[in-house]
């Protein structure tokens, strides 16, 4: 039932992303001096969530978006190139790691008051 509601799959999808996101900039920063190393990141948010719902709607009727994987494209960042080949700027990268820390937190605070607003109105508190 509740897997159905368009907020609560928005709010799981925006979380996954961040996640997904997080970690990649993490792998980028692990790879900081790695000569060659390209950095890397997800597609936004409202690109891959837009390409899944039209992936969706050309499903067969009855297929919901939770049945879908939402998987965001991996894109490659355009930087300085150190001289080493290396493109990963440590300055990018924590700032896109706030960036993804504060979708996260975004995400999970829908959802918790999305579920607070149902019980509320079914009259549980618990």
């Amino acid at each position: 039932m509740f897997s159905d509601l368009k907020m609560l799959q928005t709010a799981s999808a925006l979380a996954r992303h961040s996640a997904e996101r997080h970690a990649q900039i993490a792998e980028n920063i692990a790879n900081a001096d790695t000569p060659g190393f390209k950095a890397k990141d997800l597609e936004p948010f409202s690109e891959a969530y837009a390409r899944t719902e039209r992936q969706t709607a050309m499903q067969a009727p009855g297929s919901s978006f939770a049945q879908n994987a939402f998987n965001a494209k991996r894109i490659t960042i355009d930087g300085v190139t150190s001289p080493d080949g290396n493109t990963v700027s440590l300055e990018d990268q924590v700032t896109r790691s706030t960036a993804a820390v504060r979708n996260h937190d975004t995400a999970i605070s829908i959802y918790t008051k999305a579920l607070s607003m149902m019980r509320t109105a079914l009259g549980t508190r618990g």
